[in-house]
């Protein structure tokens, strides 16, 4: 199977604010994440930041070096392995995808304030395409996330 990739372009909120809801929509489907950074310091903010971003909720979460992280629905990570089998994958801060094979959707978050983070956006988007990956375009509106292509 040939996993979907969705690119969100982050204009009215900030990656702490999209990121819980579109991983509360992974657990709804019965599905396990995993949220890959470039940036080793991300996976300690997102660690400490799932359990708290709203007070009448929590996101059950793990850095994937942790004992045991291979239970968890959601890990967090820099690396590239998949220890809970997770069915999403969702790339933040330029991480790269790596080989896609296993997961149903790959979902690309990224700052559209940052010119750094559209061009690799737009390089990313070029290569998983070349793939043969289907892929979608969601903007941030208003009204919430559109597909534009």
């Amino acid at each position: 199977m040939t996993a979907e990739v969705w690119f969100y372009h982050l204009e009215r909120t900030g990656l702490d604010q999209a990121l819980p809801e579109l991983l509360e929509k992974t657990l709804q489907r019965g599905w396990k994440a995993i949220v890959r950074s470039s940036v080793p310091e991300r996976v300690e903010h997102l660690d400490g930041w799932l359990w708290s971003y709203r007070d009448d909720s929590f996101l059950p979460h793990a850095p994937a070096d942790e004992p045991g992280a291979g239970r968890q629905p959601i890990l967090i990570t820099t690396g590239f392995e998949n220890p809970n089998a997770a069915d999403a994958l969702f790339l933040v801060d330029g991480a790269e995808p790596g080989d896609l094979e296993g997961y149903q959707r790959c979902v690309v978050l990224f700052d559209g304030g940052d010119e750094a983070q559209l061009g690799l956006a737009r390089a990313q988007w070029s290569r998983v395409k070349a793939q043969g990956h289907p892929v979608s375009y969601w903007k941030q509106q208003a009204r919430g996330w559109e597909k534009q292509a």
